[in-house]
């Protein structure tokens, strides 16, 4: 049996945040903005936010656009793909194994009940 493809860690960084994921949100609904505009939408600054960016522009995430003196972002269908085929293995795996687990649980319930049957008998 092979082990399976690692996780993408700077993705799972990146999203782990809830500020990132709420920047990750306006993006969705604006579609592009700057720094700026988005520490607008945001209880953090603008220096903040380009942290952010940073990290989640790492994670393939999202992308910029220069154009004249203001850098715009905007999100990585690429990227965002990537992401979607990362938490759909991470929701395969979560499954598979709870399906193991109930699989335990159903044996070990089996085999309590026969153990009293015996006894009864």
């Amino acid at each position: 049996m092979s082990s399976p493809e690692p996780f993408n860690e700077e993705l799972w960084f990146a999203i782990a945040e809830p500020s990132r994921r709420k920047l990750i949100e306006i993006l969705l609904l604006k579609g592009e903005a700057t720094a700026s505009k988005l520490a607008d939408e945001v209880p953090f600054s603008r220096q903040a936010v380009s942290k952010h960016i940073a990290v989640l522009k790492k994670a393939g995430l999202v992308n910029e656009r220069k154009l004249s003196k203001e850098v715009r972002f905007s999100l990585s269908s690429e990227g965002l793909s990537v992401a979607a085929q990362e938490l759909s293995r991470t929701a395969t795996l979560w499954d598979e194994r709870l399906q193991k687990i109930k699989q335990i649980a159903e044996t070990l319930h089996r085999e309590g009940k026969s153990k009293n049957e015996d006894k009864n008998n």
